[in-house]
This record gives C-alpha cells, sequence and structure tokens, in this order.
C-alpha cells in the first residue's frame, strides 16, 4: 500500500507541472563569448547595469547567463513555444540580492525558483519550474 506522500509525488509527476533546468559556466572559458554582441543579443539593459556595477563584472555576466540557462531549460520542458534571450530576464532587488526571474506574459503560470552559486573558476545556477494549473 502506497503512503499518501507516495501517492502526491505520483500525482505531481503524472501531471508534470514541473521542470528543473540547471547549467554550469567556466568562467574563464565565457570570457571568451563575452563581447559588446554577445551582451546586447543576451542580456536585457537592466542585466548589463548590474553586471556592470560590480569592479568583477565578468562573474555576474557569467552567473547570469548560467541562469538564463538554467530557466530556458526547464521552460523547454514544459512548453515549447519559441523564447529568446532578452525574454527571460534575471532580476535582483539588491546587489548580490536574490535572484528572480520576469518572464513574457505567456508563461505567467509559471512559477520560478532560481539559485546562482560561484565556486573558484565556476559558476552554477539551478531552476525549478512549478506550472499553476
Amino acid at each position: 500500500m502506497q503512503s499518501e506522500l507516495e501517492i502526491s509525488v505520483n500525482q505531481i509527476i503524472a501531471q508534470r507541472s514541473f521542470a528543473v533546468g540547471n547549467d554550469l559556466v567556466h568562467i574563464e572559458n565565457f570570457r571568451l563569448s563575452l563581447s559588446d554582441l554577445f551582451k546586447n543579443k543576451v542580456y536585457t539593459p537592466s542585466e548589463i547595469a548590474y553586471c556592470e556595477s560590480f569592479d568583477d563584472s565578468l562573474q555576474r555576466y557569467a552567473s547570469t547567463w548560467a541562469a538564463k540557462e538554467a530557466v530556458y531549460k526547464a521552460i523547454k520542458q514544459l512548453d515549447t513555444s519559441t523564447l529568446g534571450w532578452k525574454k527571460i530576464e534575471i532580476n535582483r532587488a539588491q546587489k548580490a540580492g536574490m535572484p528572480t526571474v520576469v518572464l513574457p506574459a505567456h508563461f505567467k503560470n509559471f512559477e520560478v525558483s532560481l539559485t546562482i552559486s560561484h565556486d573558484g573558476e565556476y559558476t552554477w545556477a539551478l531552476a525549478l519550474i512549478n506550472a499553476i494549473v
């Protein structure tokens, strides 16, 4: 006989109302990609302003890129519509604050939980999306 928890977990999985995405970025390799063209193609003005507000903006650009990638990977498991990089905006209410995700209105039923971590030469992001039905 299944416990109530097992039944609940199985119902959530059957509904497929959640998805997880992650991304790991090697900061020194990322440096090779970080041109003005890349910045303008991928980052919103708000994200650029945030990253540039730090002495070590490279790490902030890399972590924001990892976050965008993680969110993108999670979304694509639930919705296959087109989604450009600038349509995923990573915001922080304060310097080094908790990241939040702003998505287009089409994704209004997605609750996104995001975490970003830095360790030495790497930055990592994990996104968990719950689709509210």
